[in-house]
């Protein structure tokens, strides 16, 4: 009996230790990298006009987080940049993918759409604007090379945790006669940005998203390694002028070490979530007025005791998340003018009169212009990059858009995963992404040009997000 006893002692630990050899063991790794240029001026896009930095007023950075399994190795990397364009993220993903042996289509780089940052993709022109491609792209790739190296057995949670009072719906039904007319001539369902007076404003024409999801990492002795964050939040601004800067990204990223206790080590991120029409102007409410950076600072400091919240909703974090990630190339086409809309925008760009050119709508030539362009692009589809990450019960969705609220929300209802993030800007920036019913709604993310692909592109992309979701959800390895 005792030699029995003895055999089946023996045979219940070999079964545990083959049980937990099944286990994928964590090991994660994050760093952070300066990309703050070294040389001005630099043109800073994002608007209508030209917006030179002569330096720098914070930092900017590449962020990244490095995770394996022992079967997937994936990165999500995080830019300070206001959209990288996709050719600049395949060559810092080539240039770590030598240095490290990870696969290409298993990164996400996903910019954070700060409106204070540099030009990303300039070949040619100013040595400055040329030198800052070099330094962005070799920076990025560095970011990941060296969370590569820092690889360590982790632990991980995810969360959130809503802050529902700095997320405003920025497309506006108006009172009746308050609508101007758009860059087109023609009147609008509702508008971007109309301002504060209640006497203007009717309801907004959309929800917001109002929480912000953290993936928690610690190392193998529960100090924290890395914060990943997310927030449907457009850029907060309110910066003094000609200077580049992170916005509330940025000071997210400096402020998390100390909610969380951390060493230097640590690396915060936050990346953008769905928030094509969402932005941080109260409107119907008249805030007090702010001294630059300012605003960021408040709003970084919200955000950052909000992940501080959700960080505290996790309770254990475990060391078993199985990853996964999946990548798809989907072919979208370009949104065409009528005959009559190219008419039209060709008779404004024919208006020489400067009496006649203030009687036109405001951006009128702006969107004339892109009206020609979209009708001469010889291209007639966009191929486009879509990943759905899984991090233990968290899914990760990449979308290269600027995407709305609503979509998102979307995303998260009918994913197969407890706890759902949705980043926009990932692996590129192609423009705003209404859904077919703010299409119909018009408004300046729905304008021609501002918008450049088909308008039933967010049910597209939505069917193929939950595809790839359910894919991971079924792939036990």
């Amino acid at each position: 009996m005792k030699l029995k006893h003895l055999w089946f002692v023996g045979l219940f630990a070999v079964v545990l230790t083959l049980h937990a050899a099944d286990k994928p063991v964590l090991r994660a790794g994050a760093a952070a990298v300066d990309i703050t240029p070294r040389e001005f001026p630099l043109n800073m896009p994002g608007g209508f006009a030209a917006n030179l930095a002569t330096n720098a007023h914070d930092p900017l950075h590449a962020r990244a987080l490095v995770l394996d399994d022992g079967t997937t190795m994936l990165a999500m990397v995080v830019v300070d940049n206001l959209g990288l364009a996709p050719e600049v993220q395949d060559e810092a993903k080539g240039i770590a993918a030598k240095r490290t042996g990870m696969a290409p289509d298993k990164m996400l780089i996903a910019s954070t759409h700060s409106h204070t940052a540099p030009s990303s993709n300039t070949k040619t022109g100013p040595a400055p604007a040329v030198a800052y491609r070099k330094l962005l792209i070799e920076g990025i790739a560095e970011a990941i090379v060296q969370a590569h190296a820092a690889l360590r057995p982790a632990l991980v949670g995810a969360a959130a945790h809503p802050l529902p009072d700095e997320v405003f719906n920025r497309r506006w039904y108006l009172k009746p006669g308050q609508m101007p007319l758009n860059p087109f001539g023609k009147l609008d369902t509702v508008k971007m940005n109309p301002g504060t007076s209640p006497t203007v404003l009717d309801h907004p024409a959309g929800p917001t998203d109002p929480d912000i999801t953290i993936l928690s990492v610690q190392d193998a002795k529960r100090r924290p390694l890395a914060l990943f964050a997310n927030y449907s939040l457009h850029y907060v601004g309110g910066m003094p002028p000609a200077q580049v800067s992170a916005d509330y990204f940025g000071e997210f990223a400096r402020l998390m070490p100390a909610r969380v206790r951390a060493d230097d080590g640590f690396v915060a991120m936050m990346s953008n979530g769905t928030s094509g029409d969402i932005n941080n102007i109260p409107f119907g409410v008249v805030r007090p007025p702010r001294a630059p950076f300012e605003q960021i600072r408040i709003v970084a400091g919200k955000a950052a005791d909000t992940a501080w919240h959700a960080q505290q909703k996790i309770g254990k974090h475990l060391g078993e998340a199985r990853l996964g990630m999946v990548q798809r190339e989907v072919v979208l086409k370009y949104r065409r003018p009528t005959a009559q809309q190219l008419a039209e925008a060709r008779a404004v760009l024919a208006v020489t009169d400067p009496a006649a050119k203030e009687k036109l709508p405001r951006l009128a030539e702006n969107y004339a212009r892109s009206t020609v362009s979209a009708a001469d692009r010889k291209e007639e589809t966009l191929t486009v990059k879509l990943q759905a990450l899984r991090i233990g019960d968290l899914a990760v969705c990449g979308i290269p858009f600027e995407t709305f609220a609503e979509t998102g929300l979307d995303l998260k209802h009918r994913s197969p995963f407890p706890q759902t993030m949705v980043i926009g800007l990932a692996n590129g920036r192609h423009g705003y992404l209404p859904t077919p019913e703010q299409h119909q709604l018009g408004g300046y993310e729905t304008w021609l040009g501002t918008n450049v692909v088909q308008e039933d592109t967010t049910v597209i992309l939505t069917r193929h997000l939950l595809e790839m979701l359910a894919q991971l959800k079924a792939d036990t390895k």
